[in-house]
């Protein structure tokens, strides 16, 4: 444990070191220049790691990855559109495509709604109250999503009946008299992956709750007590002040979780590895790359998510802009 401490902190070390004797390098350069030259060219040396490393990192492989997705499964030879065609076909996938459309539908809003409701509530307390009830709330943040995962399988444990049990549900369960239920095995109507939603509302519900809770502090108090005067309710000032005019976060908060429910993989294969109908389309690739080595399924499927992505991204960053703008 020691040593992969040490081994880290020596690694981060080195990269901050690498990265300043490359921009050190790159100044010396620009400055060799002459006067009028270096002021031209210095924003670009200093602009170019950054643009290199996207470029490595994320152009390439995305651009091998489109056309891994038009190969067959040990990338030999192109099959044109058979990968997404054979995918979509297939019943399994097309369930894991409705597993992943429940997720995307459920959990963003249940973040939103819980977000509000706790930011709200929270701004009613003392100041020593709220900084304690958002400390508390935002912890799971701290936590990593395999750490959460890991936790919340103690919550949703099964033992054998008439053994004791070590999840804390089935322990009430039992208490009650009742047999022990396998909580992650129930996929009517899909209650497993709901329980598996809760997990990830525990985790995200911090993160909303801290940008929601800074965007209604930042409403006019001259423009509630306005309101009150004209003797509007609490719950009408709400949703026809307050809500209106946070609406940007809102959103702003709704994308960032819905991108990350859509990439989500590292929950359902610490609890259930997709089984019991639990798979998602993160889970899906990460199987069919190593556990199948279908390089051309799962580069497809990977486009996939792409596709579906890149457009909840724009649309994101044109509503920034239009808020800055504003």
């Amino acid at each position: 444990m020691v040593s992969q401490v040490l081994s880290t902190v020596l690694t981060v070390l080195a990269g901050i070191a690498a990265a300043l004797a490359v921009y050190w390098v790159l100044n010396k350069l620009a400055e060799a220049l002459p006067g009028r030259w270096e002021n031209l060219v210095k924003p670009y040396f200093y602009v170019a790691p950054a643009v290199a490393a996207i470029g490595v990192y994320l152009v390439y492989p995305t651009v091998i990855t489109v056309i891994n997705s038009f190969k067959s499964s040990d990338g030999s030879r192109l099959v044109g559109l058979d990968n997404f065609g054979k995918l979509l076909e297939t019943p399994a996938f097309r369930q894991t495509l409705l597993n992943t459309l429940l997720w995307i539908a459920i959990v963003p809003a249940a973040c939103i709604v819980v977000g509000l409701l706790v930011a709200t509530l929270a701004d009613r307390l003392t100041p020593r109250a709220e900084k304690a009830a958002k400390t508390i709330i935002f912890m799971p943040m701290a936590i990593s999503a395999v750490g959460s995962a890991t936790v919340w399988r103690f919550m949703y444990a099964t033992q054998p009946a008439g053994t004791p049990q070590t999840g804390l549900l089935n322990g009430i369960v039992t208490a009650f008299g009742h047999d022990p239920v396998p909580w992650l095995q129930q996929s009517t109507l899909h209650a497993n992956s709901l329980l598996l939603m809760v997990m990830l509302l525990w985790g995200q519900a911090g993160f909303s709750m801290v940008l929601l809770s800074a965007a209604i502090k930042g409403v006019p108090a001259e423009t509630l007590e306005a309101a009150r005067l004209d003797g509007a309710g609490e719950l009408r000032i709400f949703w026809r002040i307050i809500i209106p005019q946070i609406r940007g976060t809102v959103i702003t908060v709704f994308v960032t979780i819905l991108i990350t429910v859509m990439k989500i993989f590292d929950v359902i294969y610490v609890m259930t590895n997709g089984a019991f109908n639990t798979n998602v389309v993160g889970l899906e690739f990460f199987n069919q790359l190593y556990t199948n080595y279908n390089y051309g399924y799962a580069s497809a499927i990977v486009v996939m998510l792409l596709i579906a992505i890149v457009p909840i991204m724009i649309y994101q960053i044109r509503h920034f802009r239009a808020e800055e703008s504003a």
